[in-house]
C-alpha cells in the first residue's frame, strides 16, 4: 500500500513539474516602470491580461465621437483586454471606460443605433451588471439578472446572446456623461473563440 502511494505522489510530482516546465510568463512594462501587461502560457492553456487596451475597436463597437479615455484614480486608463484560453473553456474581455460631455441620453441614443447591428437591443434601467448563463449561450441576452448591479451606472445598453455580447452603460459625469463598454465573449469544447 506504501509503495502505491509513492507512485501515485511521484507520478503527482511530475506532472507538476512537467506542467511548469512548459509554463512561461512575461511582463511588459509601461514607460514609468510598472507592470502593463501580462501574458502566462502553460501547456494546459493561457492567460492574457493587457491593461490600458484603450482601442474601442475591439469591443466591437464605434466609440462616441469626442469621447475621453477616463482615467483612474491611480492614474491608469480604466480599459483592459483579458484572455483566458484553454481546451476546455475560453472568455474574452473588453472593456473600456470614457467620458463626454454630452448627456448620458444622447450617448445612448448613439450607441442604441450602432448596436443594433448585432440585433435587438435591450434597454436595460438601474444599473450595470456583466453576467452571462453558460447553460444558455445561444439565448438573447435580457436584463433579468440585474441583482448585484452596479448601481452608479444607470441605464445599460446590451445586445446579443449569452456567450457573446456587447454592453453600453452610461451614467451621468458633472454635465456630461461617463460611460464603459464592454464585450464580453465566452467559449466551450463545443464551440471556438
Amino acid at each position: 500500500m506504501r509503495n502505491q502511494w509513492s507512485a501515485g505522489t511521484a507520478l503527482s510530482v511530475s506532472l507538476a513539474l512537467a506542467v511548469l516546465a512548459g509554463c512561461s510568463i512575461s511582463t511588459h512594462k509601461d514607460s514609468t516602470g510598472k507592470d502593463k501587461d501580462v501574458d502566462i502560457r502553460t501547456p494546459l492553456g493561457s492567460i492574457s491580461v493587457h491593461k490600458d487596451a484603450s482601442d474601442a475597436k475591439a469591443t466591437g463597437l464605434s466609440l462616441y465621437p469626442g469621447a475621453e479615455l477616463k482615467q483612474d484614480s491611480d492614474e491608469h486608463e480604466g480599459s483592459a483586454n483579458v484572455n483566458i484560453s484553454s481546451p476546455f473553456f475560453g472568455l474574452k474581455v473588453v472593456a473600456a471606460r470614457y467620458r463626454s460631455s454630452d448627456a448620458p441620453e444622447k450617448v445612448l441614443d448613439f450607441y442604441r443605433k450602432d448596436m443594433a447591428r448585432y440585433g435587438k437591443v435591450v434597454d436595460c434601467k438601474g444599473g450595470f451588471s456583466m453576467s452571462f448563463h453558460h447553460h444558455e449561450r445561444d439565448s438573447e441576452v435580457t436584463c433579468d439578472d440585474h441583482h448585484g448591479a452596479d448601481r452608479r451606472y444607470q441605464e445599460e445598453l446590451k445586445v446579443g446572446t449569452e456567450n457573446n455580447q456587447r454592453i453600453v452603460a452610461v451614467k451621468p459625469n458633472g454635465s456630461g456623461s461617463e460611460f464603459a463598454m464592454v464585450y464580453v465573449r465566452a467559449s466551450d469544447e463545443r464551440t471556438t473563440m
